[in-house]
């Protein structure tokens, strides 16, 4: 985790956005883009990844073209909530692989989950056999995706 009184300079935000646009850059050719040698863009890196500030890199696939395309929001309440309760739901969320992203909420619900699924047909079933089956699911409601009008993977820095 990073240090709360760690300060970035402008070439780290630099190079941080950089990355956000294409992770797969040489550190010749990042180093190319803000005017250093490859050694201390290394060091940067390196010390950016050991505090935290990349957690990873990876590839963005198209859900569309490998038919994980239709996308749902789902709100979930638990009919009862405790820390235990929590941490069993948390821990059966992370191991469904149609959840991409879970997040503990504030409000009327608990939980909000996005679900990549190839059609409502599938996502019915996945109600039923799959969030239907756990412990202490009070209700859902459920937002289908019509289109995506915004997606951004970069944070603004």
């Amino acid at each position: 985790m990073a240090s709360s009184t760690e300060k970035l300079d402008q070439v780290d935000l630099q190079i941080l956005r950089i990355l956000q646009e294409n992770a797969r850059l040489t550190t010749k050719e990042l180093a190319s883009r803000v005017n250093l040698s490859s050694t201390p863009v290394f060091e940067r890196l390196k010390r950016l990844e050991n505090n935290g500030y990349i957690k990873k890199y990876i590839a963005v696939l198209d859900a569309e073209k490998l038919n994980q395309g239709f996308i749902v929001f789902c709100n979930v309440k638990l009919s009862r909530l405790n820390r235990d309760i929590a941490a069993h739901f948390v821990e059966i969320i992370k191991s469904i692989p149609e959840v991409t992203e879970c997040y503990n909420i504030s409000g009327h619900f608990d939980y909000l989950l996005k679900i990549h699924s190839p059609n409502m047909k599938y996502y019915q079933e996945f109600i039923l056999n799959v969030l239907g089956t756990i412990d202490n699911l009070g209700s859902i409601e459920s937002t289908f995706v019509m289109d995506e009008v915004k997606h951004s993977y970069g944070l603004h820095i």
